[in-house]
């Protein structure tokens, strides 16, 4: 893995993988009213015969987009991570339910997006997507990711939610690497015995910054980036627990549904010689509000000093 440099938001990558898709007369982009902002007008542009601007109608945006797919096409709809929510109903019983696939962008989601305040910002979004049968739930960490992952979407038979974010993040991947993805297998990016911590989106460069100050303090981790929540990569997380005995989750969300929830209820499942015991670090059942991202990431224990206190309970609990 090679190391974190400058890049972009996530929201650039998913509207760089539309462009790559502008051939395919199958792909259709769909928008509510907000493609400047979640980078589908980059497609807008250059193919408006297959883009359909809606305006301010998340709920229709969903049913639009479920008969587009029942007609044969490849619908990506996007608007902000909040606004999905408004047409839940939509995606479960127009979508989800007759498992057409429709692939639905959410950017600006997370604790991240930051001066918009409590009312933008998502942080249940991966949870209530995750409760639908048929959907996929994705989080990439950074533009050449979700590029890659959006671009594997097309060919993806069943329905699915991607959150991307509004601020520019480290880049993780390089554009090799990042082809060598695949939605529902897990990403190691470091390999250690001692702690195994998994983290989606912007949660990543603080985990693998932690990473570095525990190798300083002797403590071996290994940092998967778990992009995608559902279906989890349960094979990959047993072999984790078992290698490491003690896991820590990172993620930009609500603990309650998110990451945390879904790797927690995998392990319940899953049979272990011994306990394994869970840290969760994440938004603590609280809504957000209006602040700079570093700030909030710091006020909400979303950053890598966070996650090293966590590594040192669970440690404790080994």
């Amino acid at each position: 893995m090679s190391a974190p440099s400058s890049g972009g938001a996530s929201r650039d990558g998913y509207g760089a993988a539309l462009l790559e898709m502008l051939e395919d007369d199958k792909v259709v982009v769909i928008e509510a009213d907000l493609g400047k902002s979640t980078k589908s007008c980059l497609f807008r542009s250059q193919k408006p015969s297959h883009t359909v601007s809606l305006g301010i109608a998340e709920q229709n945006m969903m049913l639009v987009s479920a008969g587009l797919a029942s007609s044969g096409y490849i619908p990506f709809a996007s608007t902000f991570a909040i606004f999905t929510e408004r047409g839940f109903e939509q995606v479960r019983n127009g979508i989800a339910r007759p498992n057409l696939a429709v692939h639905l962008c959410g950017s600006h989601g997370g604790i991240h997006t930051g001066t918009d305040g409590s009312s933008a910002q998502s942080i249940e979004d991966l949870g209530i997507y995750r409760t639908l049968p048929n959907m996929a739930v994705l989080h990439p960490c950074d533009d050449v990711s979700t590029k890659a992952l959006t671009l594997a979407l097309k060919d993806h038979d069943s329905p699915s939610y991607t959150r991307t974010v509004r601020n520019k993040t480290s880049r993780i991947y390089t554009e090799e690497e990042a082809s060598n993805l695949r939605i529902g297998q897990f990403s190691y990016l470091k390999e250690g015995n001692h702690v195994a911590i998994l983290a989606c989106g912007v949660m990543v460069q603080e985990a693998l910054s932690a990473h570095s100050i525990l190798e300083e303090m002797g403590i071996k981790s290994t940092i998967i980036d778990v992009h995608t929540i559902k279906p989890l990569d349960v094979s990959s997380l047993y072999d984790i627990a078992c290698m490491t005995c003690a896991i820590v989750t990172a993620e930009d969300h609500n603990v309650i549904g998110g990451l945390g929830s879904a790797v927690a209820e995998a392990l319940v499942g899953l049979d272990f010689s011994r306990r394994i015991p869970v840290e969760m670090v994440g938004v603590q059942d609280k809504f957000g509000q209006s602040g700079q991202p570093s700030e909030l990431m710091s006020h909400y224990n979303l950053t890598k000093e966070d996650i090293i206190e966590a590594v040192q309970r669970v440690l404790k609990r080994k």
